[in-house]
Parts: structure tokens; sequence; C-alpha cells
């Protein structure tokens, strides 16, 4: 085959020097550092030397490719086979192999599983119980307006719940939620009864920490609006979940008590322990009427009845913990234990 061009015949010399650098650089590796190295150095799909050298076959003359392109592969071929030789080599050397200074026959060191945090758990399984008593999943945004945080849930302007040192005002219009009952109004606000959810998530108010007080904590609200919804239906609600969630030996017991948004309203208090001590679980009611015409409901056609629930109270009853502070140190000795 006859070549005449002199850039044909450096290029055919520097395709030489590529295999002959090749060849050497894998017959020295000593570990698979070494190796992938000079895979990727000669082989590589993007900046190796093999790559830049086919680059090079667009630049010749037409009559010159053909002999180019025979060398090219032939190089190709030979470093392909010297790199996969040394790769098998490298797999049988001696059991001892070392990567970048590791010696990867020592045992590695143990590694725990990580887990979801008890609060976590508590959520799901809240939102599994629930779910199966036909309640869907509804989430809502933790900065509020005032308007879903108190007009909508009829507390008036100048209700003491209003106060600035009984919140986290951000603005004079929005704040830190002070309880997921404002989820239940811009559910409301978007869906026409009948209505059957939980809301679930963090809120906020200015409170003295203590074993069962904190600033920041966790509820699940649940709201359920249809035709014909009695106090009867809440608290058989009510007991049902106690039974599921914390057995059936819990025993519930509800209280008169006063929320702007329900009327009636009552405290749900459980037994804590044989002691005979009461916890409160939470507040529920009938959804005020008032709350139903905020959103555009009329309450001579439906009724509802609605619900907020310490999730770190509830987790503290279920494992028999009495101290909320705990679940926000983030020690692994305490959380390890679920």
């Amino acid at each position: 085959m006859s070549v005449t061009s002199k850039e044909t015949l450096i290029a055919l010399v520097e395709l030489g020097g590529l295999e002959a650098d090749g060849l050497q650089a894998f017959e020295a590796v000593a570990s698979i550092g070494d190796w992938e190295v000079a895979r990727v150095a000669f082989l590589g799909l993007k900046q190796g030397r093999l790559k830049t050298a086919q680059e090079v076959l667009k630049t010749l003359p037409g009559p010159d490719r053909r002999a180019y392109g025979q060398r090219f592969n032939a190089v190709k071929t030979a470093l392909e086979a010297a790199c996969e030789r040394e790769r098998e080599r490298l797999d049988q050397s001696a059991p001892v192999i070392k990567m970048l200074g590791e010696d990867l026959s020592v045992p590695g060191a143990h590694l725990g599983f990580g887990r979801r945090h008890p609060l976590t758990q508590t959520s799901e399984e809240l939102i599994d119980i629930f779910g199966r008593m036909g309640f869907e999943l509804a989430r809502g945004p933790e900065i509020e307006d005032t308007f879903h945080n108190f007009e909508a849930l009829n507390i008036p302007g100048d209700h003491p719940a209003r106060e600035p040192l009984d919140n986290f005002y951000l603005s004079p219009k929005s704040l830190l939620r002070s309880q997921t009952s404002t989820v239940q109004i811009r559910v409301m606000e978007a869906t026409q009864p009948p209505i059957r959810v939980v809301a679930l998530g963090r809120v906020y108010r200015p409170d003295a920490v203590d074993a069962t007080h904190s600033f920041m904590f966790h509820q699940i609200e649940g709201l359920y609006v249809d035709r014909g919804v009695t106090m009867a239906n809440l608290k058989s609600t009510l007991r049902q979940f106690a039974k599921s969630y914390l057995g059936q030996d819990v025993t519930v017991r509800f209280r008169p008590s006063f929320f702007p948004f329900t009327e009636p309203s009552v405290e749900v208090d459980m037994m804590w322990d044989s002691s005979g001590r009461w916890v409160e679980m939470g507040g529920a009611g009938m959804v005020d009427p008032n709350v139903l015409r905020s959103v555009g409901y009329d309450p001579d056609e439906v009724s509802g009845f609605a619900f907020g629930l310490g999730i770190e109270r509830l987790c503290m009853r279920r494992h028999g913990i009495d101290d909320i502070r705990p679940f926000y140190q983030n020690d692994v000795r305490f959380l390890s234990q679920f």
C-alpha cells in the first residue's frame, strides 16, 4: 500500500509511539489504582490518547485514511488486550490487594444502620390507622397568614390567643402556625363535602420547655364534614383510634371545654398509667357554624367534627416516656431504642 502524505507518515509514527507507551504503562501497573490510571489515560472515552489518535483520521487526505485506519485498529486491539490481561493478573494476584494504600483484606468497620425517628414512626402509624378509618392525608404550610390561623377559625381580633406573646409572628399578617387546624380551612375552601381528612405536621407556640411542653411540637388534625355528623361520631372515632394505637385496655375520657372553632368542645384525656394519672391527648368538638360559613358551607345542610391530637404525647404514652425533651436532643442512646 502506498503512503505518500508526509502528515500521514508522521501520524503513523505517533501511533507506534502510542502503542509502545500504552503497553509499557499496563505492564508496569502494581495495583488496581495504577491499572485504572493507565486505562483512563490510554483507553478513556473522553480524553484517552487512543481517542485523540482516532480524531486524527478526520484530518488526513482521503487516499491515506485506509492505511491509518488499519494501523489504528491494530494499536487499539493491542492496548485493549494488554488492559484486560493486566486486570486478570491483578485479580488473581496475592489475596492482600492494596488500592490507594488501603488493605482490602482487613475487615471493615461496622456501620450501624440508621432508622426513622420515633416521632416519624408514630406519624406514619397514625396516618395508617386513620387511613383504614377512611381519612385521607392533607398537608398545609407551616408559615400561615392570620386569616387561616385565626379569622377563619372564629378567633376574633381581640382574642387572647392572638397575642404576640403567644405566637411566633413573622409580620403583622403572617406567623408560624400555632395549630394544624389551619389545614382544615384550606381543605374546606377547596373541597365540597363530604370531607374526611387528617393533617399532620409541626406547630409552634412560645411555651416554656418542660417535661410535657415544647415551643415546637407535632399535631395530627382530623376533620369530618358531611350531612348528619354528630358528637357520637366524634367520640366513637377517637375511642376506636385510641384502642388501635394504644391498645384495647386504654381508658379515654371526654371533658367539656371551649375552643373558638368548635361548639360544643371537649378535651380528650387518656389514662397515663396504673397510678390513675390522666394526661391530655388533645382537643376536639363539633365544627362551629361560623367556621363552616367562613368557607362557604351552609351549617343548616352539613355538620362536622374536628380534633387535634399531640403526636409527642401519644408516642410517650405508647412507649412509657415521661419527658418530651429527649425527642429533640439527638441522643443516640435514646433514639436507638425505637
